[in-house]
């Protein structure tokens, strides 16, 4: 368990070095040091092999580019307190995205990496995948799912509005408002709002950590 500041990492490189590989295939540990900017500066081959990706196209790019859309507002709050020295390390349940857009799910790490000044220099991730056999059916692609009046209409039944106060707002009729609230109960197979709400945030439609209540821009059509 991390406690307290950590040392700088050691430089880990893309390509094997002697008796890591048996390491990484053994834990499925994905490992990867971001500088100050969260952009990938090295990660062990397993971090590659998990995402499908070669060194040249990962290195450079922000992590959170690789992070579910739903998740990325509270990761990246998480990463700017390691980097603001208010945290030391987090961890959180994480949806990221391969190369083919595959969501791969697993538990993520922050580690805050100090270079001798008081505010992180980098952060290490640690990224341990789930079973092969996790359900990920459920989570939704990054594709047009919803117009533009459906991701209102949700964003406020998240929020907790009524039919009433949704055609007000959105100039609808009562009708019209229940009209789009029955296509979304089965556009996401639910029974009520209740669970549409659920099945939206479970799914990666709604963004996680913010309010009001946002869908994703990427779903909207």
């Amino acid at each position: 368990m991390f406690t307290g500041s950590v040392t700088p990492p050691p430089r880990i490189a893309a390509a094997p070095v002697a008796g890591e590989t048996a390491l990484d295939s053994e834990t499925g540990l994905c490992m990867a040091h971001l500088d100050r900017t969260l952009a990938i500066q090295h990660a062990n081959p397993e971090f590659f092999r998990r995402f499908g990706e070669t060194s040249a196209s990962l290195c450079g790019r922000r992590f959170a580019d690789l992070i579910h859309p739903s998740l990325q507002a509270p990761i990246l709050r998480n990463f700017s307190h390691l980097l603001e020295g208010k945290h030391h390390r987090f961890a959180s349940r994480v949806i990221a995205l391969r190369g083919d857009d595959e969501p791969l799910t697993g538990t993520l790490t922050g580690v805050a990496v100090q270079g001798g000044a008081p505010d992180a220099t980098g952060v290490l991730v640690l990224m341990r995948p789930h079973a092969e056999d996790v359900d990920e059916s459920a989570i939704v692609r990054r594709k047009p799912l919803l117009s533009k009046i459906d991701a209102k209409i949700l964003e406020g039944i998240a929020a907790g509005l009524s039919t009433i106060p949704l055609a007000s707002r959105l100039f609808l009729s009562r009708q019209g408002v229940e009209y789009h609230v029955s296509g979304l109960l089965r556009k996401l197979k639910v029974p009520n709002r209740a669970a549409l709400v659920s099945r939206a945030y479970s799914m990666g439609v709604l963004i996680v950590g913010v309010w009001p209540p946002k869908v994703v821009e990427d779903f909207v059509k």
